[in-house]
């Protein structure tokens, strides 16, 4: 909430104030504070801004008057008043009068972009008199207005230049005064927060993603957001914006997740939600949410979901695009069974039973078939040969190292 500006009066006494302390030294301090109301200004004005309920059922492309009034509910005149108009990026300024300024200021600090305008009136408001400009700002809904707010403040002093804006432009239509108003009753503070509704509708859509990988890799999960318009949506404070809820294939870890997400639960394979950011909620905004996915291992038809979260959202009406899969096709991988490297079982009929050489081996792809038939049927055949030959070079060799021994034992 912006500062109340001081009035001029008051800095005038306060300098007073300072020059006595100055001059008088501490005697002149104990004086000031036995007597302060001897240095007040009894009669400081206090300008209050009021005249505009809120505004509903507003159609884009339509205009309509602001019919501002200013006050002095204090007891002094003001010399000279300043009005300030801010309207949110759904709307804007049909004409600007020639004591007026325009200036197009950026989002920051969390606030939205908007338009703003400061008229300067110089002319004295009295106490007890409600004014009001004798033609009254118009403004115009473009097409993505739907939830917007008009800003109005008054003040004694210019509210200046805001640093986040371009360069403010001065009006080009007739200028404008302020006029006693025989109808506008007074407002009750400096500055007011106005609502103008317009009748508009936002398309929020979500995109899904199709993963592939082998078991053990970690693969990028992106998704999107989208708001497909035509109306841009304001966060407001204390309002929950929209969310997207991320939900991951089984057989899946999340590894890492982008700050806009958070996890619902800490189970493996848990959904996530994902927060906005008002650039993703503006007209054609877009955000995209990534999360690094670990895959532990194979599962039939592994599918997730990007999804809308479930609160009512009566400014999108198309639900259709509210929820996408993501899809998830595993290849390759480790087996989890036999590696092939077992020898030996038992044969019947030239054919192999048990885990002989290039038998079957289970992997992650649901059980299938590694290495051939047609391998494993030549092992089957050639492995017995092949021990029988060398059993008979092994008690060859036995038998000729017993003779050599008992020649050598008999005597000569």
């Amino acid at each position: 909430m912006p500062m109340r500006p001081h009035n001029r009066r008051t800095r005038r006494a306060s300098g007073a104030s300072r020059a006595a302390v100055a001059a008088f030294g501490a005697v002149g301090l104990i004086a000031l504070a036995a007597a302060p109301a001897a240095f007040a200004d009894e009669t400081a004005p206090e300008l209050v801004v009021g005249g505009v309920e809120p505004i509903d059922g507003v159609k884009p492309g339509s205009t309509f008057d602001v019919p501002v009034t200013v006050a002095n509910k204090g007891t002094g005149a003001a010399e000279k008043v300043w009005v300030y108009y801010g309207v949110t990026r759904g709307l804007d300024f049909a004409e600007v009068p020639s004591n007026c300024r325009a200036q197009y200021v950026r989002s920051y600090d969390e606030m939205p972009e908007r338009w703003t305008v400061v008229c300067e009136f110089d002319q004295a408001v009295e106490p007890g008199v409600v004014y009001t400009p004798e033609t009254p700002l118009r403004v115009k809904a473009l097409d993505r207005a739907l939830n917007d707010e008009l800003r109005l403040r008054v003040g004694e002093d210019d509210p200046g230049v805001d640093d986040n804006g371009t360069t403010p432009v001065a009006g080009t239509a007739p200028a404008v005064k302020l006029v006693e108003s025989r109808t506008g009753g007074a407002g009750t503070g400096w500055i007011v927060d106005v609502p103008v509704t317009s009748v508009n509708t936002a398309d929020f859509q979500v995109t899904g993603a199709a993963l592939k990988g082998s078991v053990g890799d970690t693969v990028p999960l992106k998704v999107g957001f989208t708001n497909a318009g035509p109306a841009w949506v304001m966060t407001k404070v204390g309002v929950k914006s929209p969310t997207v809820v991320i939900t991951p294939p089984p057989g899946t870890s999340v590894v890492k997740a982008t700050p806009f997400c958070k996890a619902e639960a800490k189970a493996k394979g848990a959904a996530y939600e994902c927060g906005m950011s008002q650039p993703a909620l503006d007209e054609g905004g877009r955000l995209t949410y990534t999360l690094q996915l670990r895959i532990d291992k194979r599962v039939a038809h592994a599918k997730g979901s990007v999804a809308l979260s479930d609160d009512a959202r009566p400014v999108d009406p198309d639900k259709a695009n509210d929820k996408a899969d993501i899809t998830l096709d595993v290849t390759g991988g480790q087996p989890t069974g036999s590696n092939g490297g077992s020898t030996g079982g038992s044969t019947s009929g030239g054919s192999t039973s048990g885990g002989s050489a290039g038998g079957s081996s289970s992997t992650d792809d649901g059980g299938t078939t590694a290495n051939g038939g047609t391998l494993a049927a030549t092992g089957s055949s050639a492995l017995p040969v092949t021990g029988v030959a060398a059993a008979a070079v092994v008690t060859g060799a036995g038998v000729l190292v017993i003779a050599r021994r008992r020649r050598a034992q008999s005597p000569s």
